[in-house]
């Protein structure tokens, strides 16, 4: 195997892979990326066994066709330190030698043969989705950050992907929620599409969420039962979806919340964020006070000390209620707008917080006891 590269190629690809490879994993090839040079492409695929990345660069010179594996991060930390966007020239110089070469550096790599790496490309015969991939990626964003890190609930570790309706209209919809919080956005669909209810899982969400930074145009969607499989141009990613029943979301939305707090958001994530600061503990509650256009807001922590801010608000009530600063600032930083609009219902009751510039996102936060 004998190849030419540029350096931006090789490395945007070997970042990908990181993302995927197992660094502490107990069989030495799962920390290693299979390369593949063959009919004018170079083709580099990682796996963990629960997901399979797999990317093609065309520009490339192909001088050998042939395969290995080697060590993802190391040959991804050479890579990055060479010149950026210089040629670098690869070559199998042994069964177990990758040498590289690029200006004045020399490097010679380990390699495990490509015969043991443990996966190739699956076919999944399900059924096929086209979405646009920046819609798609909108809803990952405003929906990871509210995937539950608790091991014992796995069905919460993911992100619920179904297909709803209203009135006539049809929407792929996202929800996730870890309990305490939780995030529904929603897409609207342009044609009917056969999509089975999927939870899909946080790897992996992260995994999409880098690709689809850099991607724009449409995505294909290939599900069945317990695999999922997403094509881009240049990538493809498959993954095994979290096996588990996703619980029953809408029965978690507040009904009742006709209480409506509107604030400027800049202004309202900037309180939140400065009066946080006074403790280092984030479980510590921002308290809100509010009264009639007014929020005072205030942390108080027997160890670091106490900070409050006021903020003038649209606000028609009396109420005392306290969140978890770190929600709220999650939240917010998803919010599309200029303004932030909360509804509380009373002290103990979640409350609902809505994007007066995206009617298909919603978020709910429970509120802090004490």
């Amino acid at each position: 195997m004998k190849f030419n590269i540029n350096q931006k190629d090789l490395q945007e690809s070997l970042s990908y892979c990181q993302n995927v490879i197992e660094r502490r994993s107990t069989l030495p090839i799962l920390s290693n990326v299979l390369i593949e040079a063959k009919s004018k492409k170079l083709i580099i695929t990682a796996t963990d066994l629960d997901m399979i990345f797999i990317h093609e660069i065309s520009n490339v010179d192909i001088i050998e066709d042939g395969k290995t594996t080697t060590n993802s991060s190391i040959m991804h930390d050479i890579i990055r330190k060479f010149s950026t966007g210089k040629k670098i020239n690869v070559q199998l110089i042994s069964e177990s030698k990758l040498q590289l070469e690029s200006e004045k550096s020399l490097f010679k790599l380990n390699c495990i043969d490509a015969q043991e790496f443990p996966v190739t490309d699956e076919n999944i015969d399900g059924s096929e989705v086209t979405i646009n991939s920046n819609g798609f990626l909108k809803l990952l964003n405003k929906c990871k950050f509210s995937i539950s890190s608790d091991e014992t609930r796995h069905y919460l570790s993911g992100i619920y992907f179904h297909v709803t309706q209203n009135d006539d209209k049809k929407f792929l919809t996202a929800v996730s929620t870890d309990s305490h919080r939780m995030s529904i956005s929603k897409m609207k669909l342009n044609e009917t599409i056969e999509f089975e209810p999927i939870i899909l899982p946080r790897k992996t969400i992260y995994q999409l969420c880098a690709l689809l930074e850099n991607f724009s145009g449409d995505i294909k969607i290939i599900s069945k039962k317990n695999k999922i499989k997403f094509i881009l141009k240049n990538s493809i990613l498959t993954s095994k979806v979290i096996d588990g029943k996703f619980p029953n979301y809408v029965q978690v939305i507040p009904k009742n919340n006709k209480k409506r707090l509107q604030a400027d958001l800049n202004l309202f994530q900037n309180s939140v964020d400065r009066v946080a600061s006074v403790s280092t503990d984030k479980k510590d509650g921002v308290r809100f006070n509010i009264s009639k256009d007014k929020l005072d807001l205030s942390v108080n922590n027997a160890n670091s000390g106490d900070g409050k801010e006021s903020l003038s608000v649209k606000f028609e009530h009396d109420l005392d209620i306290s969140f978890n600063s770190k929600y709220l600032i999650d939240v917010a930083s998803q919010l599309e707008g200029e303004n932030i609009e909360i509804y509380f219902n009373d002290t103990a009751s979640p409350a609902l917080i809505k994007d007066p510039s995206d009617f298909d996102s919603i978020f709910v936060i429970m509120p802090m006891k004490g």
